[in-house]
């Protein structure tokens, strides 16, 4: 049987069900009306202050006056007035009724009913906090929401503090690098730039001045590393270039192109000659530009040979480029990175002018090489012959003949003996040269044999070294005429200072032979002025 199919049996004044009265307690006697609440059913319930229903009369009523107070109020239909979820309050006269029932029929003692309602009163104390917390979960799930995106705000805000701190410090460096650093002189030149690894041992055993960085050789020069970057940068078409080109004609015939260095390059390319190139040795077969030889002791170890053979090297300056040149430095114990910036200021890209936009450009038309007009390129062109002098002077040797070269020009002699194993000879120093990376020119080659005359680098070495006898006479003729009529109507070439030139070809017929050269330089200094 269900509670409330009791209570309303209770109400209604139904029998109890067969084995109900067994189960009921005996009732107790009426307590009369003004007993204390302390001795209502023979049990104490409590201090008076904490009973729910001290204040109520209903607690005294019978089964009768229960059941027609609850008719008077409900009008005999039982139905919950509250959740079924919660408690009712004591308080309450329905809830009074039900709870007067209850012990009236034995089923909840007033203990009972006393924890049943503390219960209900823990639970309409504690019901809201669920509520409580879910409102407290939604308000710290905002704020945690709002303290997320603050977080991720202030995380971006450090982040951009930090990139621009990293830009700045970047900033910073880069202007360091650029004011004591070559980290880039151009494309196809700036590879080894950051090798800074030279070899002290060797460059003091050579006697060269020591530089590991490019700073260093900056303030050799004693120019800003700013300055040394704009001499040093490769560019293929610059609209200022450091070279002024011009074209010189050729003994042979044809034009040579010639690239003088402006003053500032020339100043940086002297001190690198003066001290790096020029106090490296050269091989004992180059004499040319070397100080104390000349063209007459290159032609000397020729004179009186019964076959002279000269080759020349095509394209000899053009030939030697950036990495050889920059080879040639590092070979000596700089590092890459000062070998690179050495061999920028010492090559140059053949070059030519042309208009675009109204801009005038220098437009490289070949590869970085020696230019011809730089005080460094002749010595250079000798160390990167080195190997050449010493290949070809090995194998002139085990073939009886004598080698020598002056800049581009090879000469090759021999006595009766070994003089026809020339064609042998030809066909090996060939091989060596194009081995070597250098060409010859096959327009330039020439056999001469004693019956004819031979001359090497201009002098003629058949017997001793001296002049062509026409241009003997020739300088002879002109001191005669100039006699007569003076120096001035001489000038048939129109020189800007004729006295001077012809003063320099007396004075190198007098290195050749002495004596001629010296009567006629005395025969010049007699002649007036004009």
């Amino acid at each position: 049987m269900g509670f409330w199919d009791s209570v309303k049996r209770w109400f209604s004044g139904e029998p109890a069900p067969a084995g109900a009265a067994d189960k009921q307690p005996a009732a107790a006697a009426p307590t009369p009306a003004g007993a204390p609440a302390e001795t209502r059913q023979g049990r104490p319930f409590g201090d008076a202050a904490r009973n729910p229903y001290a204040h109520s009369a209903i607690l005294d009523f019978d089964q009768q006056q229960v059941r027609q107070r609850f008719f008077e109020l409900r009008g005999g239909r039982i139905s919950p007035f509250r959740s079924p979820d919660a408690i009712p309050a004591p308080d309450d006269e329905f809830t009074a009724l039900v709870d007067r029932s209850m012990v009236l029929g034995g089923y909840l003692t007033e203990e009972d009913l006393g924890k049943i309602h503390e219960v209900g009163d823990q639970w309409r104390k504690h019901s809201q906090r669920l509520e409580h917390a879910r409102v407290q979960g939604l308000r710290s799930g905002k704020e945690a929401v709002e303290a997320f995106h603050a977080e991720r705000k202030a995380l971006k805000q450090a982040r951009r503090e930090q990139a621009a701190e990293r830009q700045a410090a970047r900033a910073r460096e880069k202007a360091r690098r650029k004011a004591e650093e070559l980290d880039y002189l151009g494309r196809g030149v700036s590879g080894r730039l950051h090798d800074k690894r030279s070899q002290p041992e060797k460059l003091e055993q050579l006697g060269l001045p020591f530089l590991a960085e490019p700073k260093d050789v900056a303030k050799a020069l004693g120019i800003e590393i700013s300055r040394l970057r704009w001499l040093c940068f490769h560019d293929v078409a610059p609209t200022l270039s450091h070279y002024h080109q011009f074209q010189v004609p050729k003994r042979s015939g044809g034009l040579r192109t010639l690239a003088a260095p402006m003053p500032e390059l020339a100043a940086a390319q002297r001190w690198v000659f003066e001290q790096i190139l020029q106090k490296l040795a050269v091989t004992p077969v180059a004499h040319g530009f070397v100080r104390g030889r000349s063209t007459l002791s290159n032609a000397t170890p020729h004179v009186g040979k019964a076959l002279v053979m000269n080759l020349d090297l095509e394209e000899f300056f053009p030939s030697i480029t950036f990495p050889r040149v920059r080879g040639i430095f590092q070979g000596l114990g700089y590092s890459p990175a000062v070998a690179t910036v050495l061999a920028l200021l010492c090559t140059e890209c053949p070059r030519r002018s042309v208009s675009y936009d109204g801009i005038r450009y220098h437009t490289a038309v070949g590869p970085r090489a020696l230019p011809q007009g730089a005080c460094t390129s002749p010595a250079l062109a000798n160390r990167a012959a080195r190997r050449l002098d010493r290949r070809l002077t090995g194998l002139c040797r085990s073939m009886g003949f004598v080698y020598t070269r002056y800049a581009d020009d090879l000469t090759f002699s021999a006595g009766e003996l070994h003089a026809r194993k020339y064609t042998k000879l030809l066909g090996a120093t060939r091989r060596v040269i194009e081995d070597e990376g250098f060409r010859v020119n096959a327009k330039k080659g020439r056999i001469q044999r004693r019956g004819g005359r031979q001359d090497v680098t201009g002098i003629v070495v058949n017997d001793k070294p001296g002049l062509p006898r026409s241009e003997v006479r020739r300088l002879r003729a002109i001191l005669h005429r100039a006699k007569l009529t003076g120096l001035a109507a001489q000038n048939r070439d129109n020189h800007p200072s004729f006295r001077a030139h012809l003063e320099g070809k007396l004075a190198y017929l007098a290195m050749v032979d002495r004596q001629k050269g010296l009567a006629m330089l005395e025969e010049l200094r007699r002649l007036p002025e004009s």
